[in-house]
């Protein structure tokens, strides 16, 4: 049986980012089921950590199930569930508007939020939330603006990736939507809960009782994965198959040795092609 590379021995947990990792679009990545049964195998713990706040945990169960990975809900820790976990120990059963689609929706409703789609009275808005939607419009940008510039609500967003994975190429990302309120109200989110930011990273590792040094991250881009990581201080691996090549990497660490002020928490711990390299033959 293959072992693990050097750097990676010590491993107790692995955090997989999901799109451009284990699989793009709706194929899998060749191999990546293997590699995740082999590190069970080893008792490991496989937990995932996406930006994509589209989606139910339910559906990414079902979707990994399609590609013969075993999962649980609670395996997953998406921007959508993480944002409405933070949200409500801000406050409880909050009335929202929402720019995003069911999983954002349906992690808010869960955990007793009202999501309201046409406010009549946007001073009532406690919160305005956004993610990725497909759907997004000038009327949804428009009723934001104003529960946020005529009443109370608070800006949050789930996460700022420019681009999604598919499985040809990219199509925006929640960003687009978030920027564009920023630029209608003039006001920054007060937090983002997706990666970089290292939230669900250390949220998973209070979950786990597993300590930093003892746990990794597999991911594709590196100003999300690879530096949400470094940041919560966990080993970070770049895999290839997704939105990072090896020049970009090569470029990254370029810039770091001629800037002081370049952050190096952009470099991943280790480069690998595809994911089955993690391992000796």
């Amino acid at each position: 049986m293959p072992e693990l590379l050097d750097i990676l021995k010590n491993i107790q947990l692995a955090i997989f980012d999901l799109d451009g990792v284990v699989y793009r679009g709706e194929s899998l990545i060749p191999n990546a089921d293997i590699v995740i049964k082999r590190l069970k195998e080893l008792s490991i713990k496989v937990v995932y950590n996406s930006n994509n706040s589209t989606v139910t945990r339910k559906t990414y169960m079902k979707r990994l199930k399609n590609f013969s990975i075993e999962s649980k809900i609670t395996d997953f820790y998406t921007s959508a569930s993480i944002t409405s976990a933070e949200i409500t120990k801000i406050k409880e059963s909050a009335n929202i508007y929402v720019i995003g689609e069911i999983g954002l929706r349906q992690e808010l409703k869960s955990l007793g939020h009202n999501i309201e789609t046409n406010p009549t009275d946007y001073r009532k808005i406690d919160f305005v939330i956004v993610g990725l939607d497909r759907d997004f419009n000038y009327n949804k940008l428009a009723i934001a603006q104003r529960c946020i510039l005529e009443g109370n609500a608070k800006f949050y967003a789930t996460n700022m990736d420019s681009t999604l994975p598919v499985a040809r190429g990219f199509k925006p990302g929640a960003g687009v939507m978030v920027n564009a309120l920023i630029t209608c109200t003039g006001r920054e989110p007060i937090r983002i809960f997706g990666k970089p930011e290292p939230f669900g990273i250390k949220l998973i590792l209070k979950d786990t009782n597993i300590p930093p040094e003892n746990a990794c991250i597999f991911g594709d881009r590196l100003n999300t994965d690879i530096l949400a990581g470094n940041r919560a201080g966990i080993i970070s691996v770049a895999v290839l198959t997704g939105v990072t090549s090896r020049a970009m990497i090569e470029n990254i660490k370029d810039k770091a040795m001629k800037s002081n002020n370049f952050d190096k928490n952009l470099i991943p711990d280790l480069v690998i092609e595809k994911l089955v390299d993690i391992f000796k033959y």
